[in-house]
């Protein structure tokens, strides 16, 4: 059985991306991209689904057993886990190099004292785990070959297949170093490279060491901070600049429940929000690559505005379940690909005119086209913003008038008035401005519980939702506003689980089936960060800063954050690593930081 969430590490090459859990074994791998079908999706079902365990050799009948340590080598995506045993000492280091050609995941196996026994188990299965390979011998190198793919498994070590599985069996003394290659080509293509582990060892860590010295942030919470980055970046698709919302699929947000999604894809909301965290810690050349990203994926046809798009800026991403795979601990279906690609969210617009103000304001090229996207924006926004939508958490229950869809739809069009005014763009500016004023009055009156002092999830319901916390931080109303010290008060009321994280909305009792779906989930993460931020902002700095700690201890011990935590569980949950929780994280950092709401 897959371990826990948080059991997993993420090493990754800027295209695509492993899990490792904590006993040495890759249980998910998408080759040659995030969204390609899986050779280890063991993840989601079993080890007949694919895996790839190195660690020390143990009898037949025992659980593998877990590394006594893990890290990351220094501020990199290069993972070390070492295991003690009654033999000595023995380190894995796995890392996948940022590439030009063929994808690589390398494994190193190092002896640091004694001599260790060590067993590599490798199982290729494809296309999530349905389909089994041809494995053969090729020139002195092991291939596998299914369709149109290929996976070349290149080692010094000797090999043996045996139960459709290629096994290792080595000892290795004090530094000692065996190596270990899967390489993904197109079956057609001749074989690629032989692979220079060590070189490319040293190459990964000089990549990443010279990304991570372009940040500017140097504040008490660095340490969260640039792992946070790393993340982020590990996320992004260097060919096309797209960015992904998790590397993974259908990882549960109540474990045994439905709510199951594929976020192998670039949401508009989650890659603007990235994007702003990136422009704020000084990394503008990713800026550059996903704004021309957008104006790809978008171009000629911005009235039909998608929520999401594939990685290279793909429109049609239908939504298929894999009944094959019983899914993470029985939690079925397994999705792949996303049907809430067409729906109609209204936020997106803002987070997106958001992001390319930000782009302009700190000093990213002037780009005509960009300009020309946010006035049209704008004017699609003008005729539709009074429809209702799905709303930023795509619920699939009824359309309605969420409230802070439309406080970004205010958002869209404030940031565009902004642009016409600083002379870089020309439109109808007090046309514009008055429908600014329109829908700050619609929102105020329609959105707002003047009885409870709260805004409410959507025009006349009584429901909260954490996505109002957001008002102030987008400039909607001032901090200090009755109405959203009030909605912060409630939600921390009606929204919070007993150890003071935050839910999106409420899915029990009489609110069940507000989004369309039976079952339950956990604190959302990055809602639990929107209240940080607020509290911070409305003067409560030591609440804040002892609820951010308080967030950040729920991170695994490499740093990594799901979507969700499940209090009653006391686990994390829902896709691994998330954008969504990690973006919150940095923007939290960095108010706290200004405001000196920090220990220490």
């Amino acid at each position: 059985m897959a371990g826990r969430i948080e059991d997993y590490a993420l090493i990754g090459d800027m295209q695509t991306a492993a899990l490792v859990c904590r006993d040495g074994t890759v249980d998910w791998l998408c080759l040659p991209r995030f969204d390609s079908h899986a050779i280890f999706a063991g993840l989601l079902g079993t080890e007949e689904h694919g895996f790839w365990r190195i660690g020390p050799a143990h009898a037949a009948d025992a659980e593998p057993p877990v590394a006594a340590r893990r890290s990351y080598r220094g501020d990199s995506l290069i993972l070390e886990s070492e295991w003690d045993t009654l033999r000595g000492t023995v380190r894995v280091i796995d890392f996948m190099p940022p590439r030009d050609g063929a994808p690589q995941l390398i494994r190193i196996v190092e002896g640091v004292s004694g001599r260790v026994p060590m067993r590599s188990a490798l199982r290729m299965r494809f296309s999530y785990g349905r389909v089994v390979p041809w494995v053969h011998k090729h020139e002195g190198r092991t291939v596998a070959v299914a369709g149109p793919d290929s996976v070349w498994y290149d080692t010094h070590a000797e090999t043996e297949g045996k139960e459709l599985t290629t096994y290792s069996d080595f000892t290795v003394s004090p530094g000692e170093r065996v190596a270990f290659t899967l390489s993904w080509q197109p079956s057609h293509k001749e074989a690629p490279p032989l692979p220079e582990p060590e070189q490319s060892l040293e190459a990964t860590e000089d990549f990443w060491r010279e990304w991570v010295e372009h940040c500017t942030y140097h504040g008490p919470y660095r340490e969260p901070v640039i792992r946070s980055l790393i993340t982020l970046k590990a996320l992004t698709y260097a060919p096309t600049g797209g960015i992904v919302a998790a590397p993974t699929t259908s990882l549960p947000e109540e474990i045994g429940g439905v709510r199951n999604w594929d976020y192998r894809y670039t949401w508009l909301r989650d890659a603007a929000i990235t994007l702003s965290s990136l422009l704020r810690t000084g990394y503008r050349e990713e800026a550059r690559a996903w704004r021309e990203w957008l104006l790809r994926a978008v171009a000629g046809d911005p009235e039909n505005l998608q929520i999401m798009y594939g990685i290279a800026g793909e429109r049609e991403l239908g939504e298929a379940e894999l009944d094959w795979l019983p899914g993470y601990e029985n939690s079925a279906p397994v999705r792949v690909g996303n049907g809430a690609a067409h729906q109609l969210q209204l936020d997106v617009y803002g987070e997106v005119t958001e992001a390319l103000h930000l782009a302009h304001m700190t000093g990213l090229s002037r780009s005509d086209y960009a300009s020309l996207l946010q006035l049209k924006l704008i004017s699609y926004l003008e005729k539709h913003w009074q429809e209702p939508d799905e709303g930023i958490w795509e619920v699939r229950g009824p359309r309605r008038h969420f409230v802070h869809s439309k406080v970004m739809a205010w958002v869209a069009v404030d940031r565009t008035i902004k642009l016409i005014e600083s002379g870089d763009a020309h439109g109808p500016l007090e046309r514009w401005k008055e429908l600014r004023e329109d829908i700050h009055r619609e929102v105020c009156e329609k959105g707002y519980d003047k009885e409870r002092n709260t805004f409410t999830q959507s025009y006349g319901s009584r429901e909260l939702d954490a996505s109002l916390l957001l008002i102030p931080q987008v400039g909607f109303l001032p901090p200090d506003d009755k109405r959203v010290i009030g909605t912060v008060e409630a939600i921390q009321r009606e929204l919070s689980t007993p150890d003071g994280f935050i839910l999106r909305y409420p899915t029990q009792g009489e609110n069940e089936g507000v989004d369309g779906l039976p079952g339950d989930e956990g604190a959302f993460l990055a809602c639990s960060f929107w209240m940080a931020d607020d509290l911070a902002m409305i003067g409560r700095v030591d609440e804040a800063r002892k609820l951010f700690e308080k967030l950040l201890s729920l991170r695994n011990d490499l740093g990594l954050l799901a979507e969700e935590w499940d209090p009653r569980l006391q686990r994390q949950v829902g896709n691994f690593p998330q954008a969504f929780s990690h973006v919150p994280l940095i923007d939290t950092a960095l108010r706290l930081t200004a405001s000196g709401a920090y220990g220490g």
